[in-house]
C-alpha cells in the first residue's frame, strides 16, 4: 500500500511575502493619512460662530490632502452668503500651519455640493440635537 504524500495543512510550506529590494521606494501613504487625520482633529477646534459645533462635525470640511508639508483643504460654509467665510478660511489655514512639518496651507471654499444638515457627523448631529437646532 502506498503512503499518502499529499501535504496536510499543518505540514504544507507557508509562503512568505516577497521582500522589496533594499533600494525600493517605500509607500508613505499611511504616514500621510496620519498627518491628514492629525489636521482633521486639529480643525475640530475651529467653530462656526453662529452654530456652536466645530466645522469638522458640521461637515464643512470636504477634503484634506497633504504632501510633503503642503496641505490643500476644500471646505464649504453653511451658506454661500456667510459673512464670516473669510474669517473661517483664515482660521483653518492658521490651524493647519500650526501642525508640525507644515509648509503651506491652501484653503479653498467650494459650494458644490451645497451644505445640508445631513452632512453633520454623528457627533455633530448629537450636539445639534442637544442644542435643539436639529
Amino acid at each position: 500500500m502506498s503512503e499518502n504524500t499529499t501535504p496536510t495543512p499543518e505540514s504544507a510550506p507557508v509562503a512568505q511575502p516577497a521582500m522589496p529590494p533594499a533600494d525600493a521606494s517605500v509607500n508613505t501613504a499611511p504616514a500621510a493619512n496620519g498627518k491628514v487625520e492629525q489636521i482633521r482633529e486639529a480643525l475640530k477646534e475651529v467653530y462656526d460662530p453662529e452654530i456652536p459645533i466645530n466645522i469638522v462635525d458640521l461637515g464643512l470640511i470636504y477634503k484634506i490632502e497633504e504632501q510633503d508639508g503642503n496641505v490643500n483643504v476644500e471646505m464649504t460654509l453653511t451658506s454661500p452668503h456667510c459673512p464670516v467665510g473669510d474669517q473661517l478660511k483664515a482660521r483653518v489655514s492658521d490651524v493647519v500651519m500650526a501642525q508640525p512639518g507644515m509648509k503651506q496651507a491652501n484653503v479653498n471654499l467650494v459650494f458644490d455640493p451645497m451644505w445640508t444638515k445631513e452632512m453633520l457627523t454623528f457627533e455633530g448631529k448629537l450636539q445639534a440635537s442637544m442644542l435643539g437646532i436639529m
